[in-house]
């Protein structure tokens, strides 16, 4: 398997004969916890920030393997925008496993403008804006809902 769609696939999560874009989604969460305990949360935003060319060739390689505008199998754009929703997270348990609902649930009910990009934008950038909207609503959710919760 080419690398890029080794990579476009979630190292193969994407492949999972059932939710492939909930499983890809979890692989968000080793590179948060490894990118996390080694940079500092606008360090880690630049990291993704200057990488989404790159994010945007992936999952378009990926596309393009496949023959499919965004097959469900590249999760590539749904790893991309669960680290945009854990940017900045307060420690424990809690605030992940919100960034995760809500990433998945703006990602699957695509309000606007996450729809729009999807069905405007083509190419690997197609793929990968959606996402990115939907993991800036989940991130704008869990910062907002953990400023307002007693630490």
């Amino acid at each position: 398997m080419r690398p890029a769609l080794w990579l476009a696939e979630g190292l193969g999560l994407g492949r999972m004969p059932f939710a492939p874009g909930t499983f890809g989604t979890l692989l968000a969460f080793p590179l948060y916890y490894g990118l996390s305990a080694i940079l500092p949360w606008p360090a880690y935003l630049a990291l993704i920030v200057v990488t989404l060319p790159v994010s945007a060739w992936i999952c378009g390689a990926g596309s393009a393997a496949r023959g499919v505008h965004d097959p469900s199998s590249v999760v590539w754009d749904e790893v991309v925008g669960m680290l945009l929703a854990l940017t900045a997270a307060p420690p424990g348990w809690a605030a992940p496993v919100a960034a995760f609902i809500a990433f998945r649930a703006f990602d699957i009910l695509k309000p606007f403008p996450v729809g729009w990009l999807d069905a405007r934008v083509s190419g690997g950038w197609g793929v990968l804006l959606d996402d990115v909207a939907a993991g800036l609503y989940a991130l704008a959710v869990v910062q907002i809902l953990f400023a307002w919760l007693p630490a």
